[in-house]
């Protein structure tokens, strides 16, 4: 299944009970997966590096139901081969999902419930079908993909890049997430790039005080207009 001469991949470690995040993945321009243990089935989101030392990790630990991916910059060559060998969904928001056509996928337009306290959330403008997933425990997770990443500094900010779909649509998703949260239902976020800046921690901390004191104004101001 795999090629001999693969690297294997270090094994994600664990950020929270329940919780592992992988190292960057190099088919997905460096982009993190993380992998959730869940009663109703575990989750993958976006997509690790795929070799036969993360198919033996994830199956030693029950398996997955569901690859979640948060935008198109989360998938990997790998996603047909995970998806047979896992047996599992994949679930990608509908303007994503012409990106697979060799997929089963399960897609979605604004959002989708994975089980009780997991959900999906259309978060377009990094990408069309950019989204968001949310996990209820712990006071909230949010997997942002690269929605939502860290800056040069370590700050949680969106940033308008070289790929950036539509800037301005972002800031108003980036609006919408900090509508609809609170400090008592977002306490992390678990970012889909820029991970280096997380090394030590492995996730960002004080998510919804980060995320309510981001100056969106100056961001649409500073910007180039799209």
């Amino acid at each position: 299944m795999f090629q001999k001469t693969a690297r294997l991949s270090k094994l994600p470690r664990q950020l929270l009970e329940g919780l592992f995040a992988f190292p960057s993945n190099k088919d997905t321009l460096g982009g993190a997966a993380y992998f959730i243990l869940e009663k109703t089935g575990n989750i993958l989101v976006d997509c690790p590096e795929w070799n036969q030392q993360v198919e033996d990790f994830l199956q030693q630990h029950g398996g997955v139901r569901c690859l979640f991916i948060t935008h198109r910059g989360g998938m990997s060559r790998s996603v047909k081969s995970l998806q047979k060998t896992l047996k599992c969904l994949v679930v990608i928001q509908e303007q994503e999902a012409y990106l697979l056509p060799e997929v089963n996928v399960t897609s979605f337009e604004e959002e989708i419930f994975l089980s009780p306290g997991i959900k999906g959330v259309w978060t377009p403008g990094h990408s069309p079908g950019s989204s968001c997933l949310y996990w209820s425990f712990y006071g909230g997770i949010l997997f942002t993909g690269r929605h939502l990443l860290c800056d040069s500094s370590g700050t949680l900010t969106p940033l308008q890049l070289a790929k950036t779909f539509h800037w301005l649509r972002q800031l108003k998703s980036v609006q919408m997430l900090r509508d609809y949260f609170n400090s008592g239902s977002l306490t992390y976020i678990c970012p889909g790039a820029n991970i280096e800046f997380l090394l030590e921690k492995g996730l960002i901390d004080r998510a919804y005080e980060q995320l309510y004191t981001l100056n969106l104004d100056n961001l649409r101001k500073n910007s180039v207009i799209q």
